[in-house]
């Protein structure tokens, strides 16, 4: 088994430390109607983009998500959450070094002995959800989780359901297929995003990613037989029809949709290992992006 494997195998006992550990943690995350920025690079931008949905579907007040690479300092927050792995990424960094009494700043990361303990103003450590690998699985899904309990909107149902993706086979044709299209609406707009990105890194698929109302104008175009088109939360009416008028394999997403996410981390897992690919060697990337001066 792979470290990749290993890892996102155990994402639901993640999820209920992390759920448990909420309460914990209270006073370093965003209180309800603070404004907030959450910020992050690859995987962890994703996660913030769903963040973000959540936190402003719940009502807790405006929240925004950016590429740490492409913050606008010329705005004011009363918070910035910054989600890093590996806690030396260097572009989340030196984000936190320019806000540094300018603007209240978390970072939420899995390891303790790195950079970002010094550079935020409260600090959240998932240890027990560090990884090995390159591949993000379960720290940003149990990032996720962990800010998803503190909006009070994790169940134990969202667990049951990880353990549903990771027990249930994978839809028939689905790894033979050569192109992957994920859509989201709000807040899982974030999840389909890192669901594209999972498969791109895992197993150098052609993927795309939509809003799902968007898939509509102009990329439905290019689905026909070969594509698989996975929808993470409700479909839009008619969407499904309209996949299949085209010949293209429609997937719907029963389960919560980060629990769709663990089924796509699989799927990229089992195209990887079709395709003789290592899944723990991905093509030219690092488990964290150090830019040297």
């Amino acid at each position: 088994m792979t470290h990749v494997e290993d890892e996102l195998n155990s994402q639901p006992e993640c999820w209920t430390r992390a759920a448990e550990r909420a309460e914990r943690h209270k006073a370093a995350l965003p209180e309800p109607g603070e404004r907030v920025a959450i910020v992050g690079c690859g995987t962890s931008y994703f996660m913030a983009q769903a963040v973000a949905g959540l936190r402003e579907g719940a009502g807790q007040g405006e929240t925004d998500a950016f590429a740490a690479s492409e913050f606008p300092y010329e705005r004011s927050y009363d918070r910035v959450l910054a989600l890093t792995r590996s806690g030396t990424t260097t572009e989340v960094l030196e984000l936190l070094g320019r806000l540094r009494g300018r603007t209240r700043t978390t970072a939420v990361t899995a390891d303790p002995a790195t950079p970002v303990m010094s550079a935020a103003d409260d600090l959240v450590v998932l240890d027990f959800a560090d990884e090995r690998s390159v591949v993000q699985t379960r720290f940003a899904t149990t990032a996720l989780t962990l800010l998803r309990a503190h909006l009070g909107l994790h169940t134990d149902s969202v667990v049951a359901d990880a353990h549903t993706a990771l027990s249930t086979s994978l839809p028939e044709r689905l790894v033979a297929c050569t192109q992957f299209t994920f859509l989201g609406r709000g807040w899982t707009v974030g999840l389909a995003n890192e669901a594209g990105l999972k498969m791109r890194e895992a197993s150098l698929s052609w993927t795309e990613a939509y809003p799902a109302m968007e898939y509509r104008h102009g990329p439905i175009s290019v689905t026909t037989e070969g594509t698989a088109t996975w929808m993470l939360g409700e479909a839009p009416d008619g969407l499904a029809q309209q996949v299949g008028d085209t010949g293209g394999l429609w997937i719907e997403g029963g389960l919560d949709p980060l629990a769709e996410l663990v089924r796509v981390q699989r799927l990229a897992i089992a195209v990887a290992a079709a395709r003789g690919l290592d899944p723990d060697r991905p093509r030219h990337l690092t488990r964290s992006v150090i830019l040297t001066p």
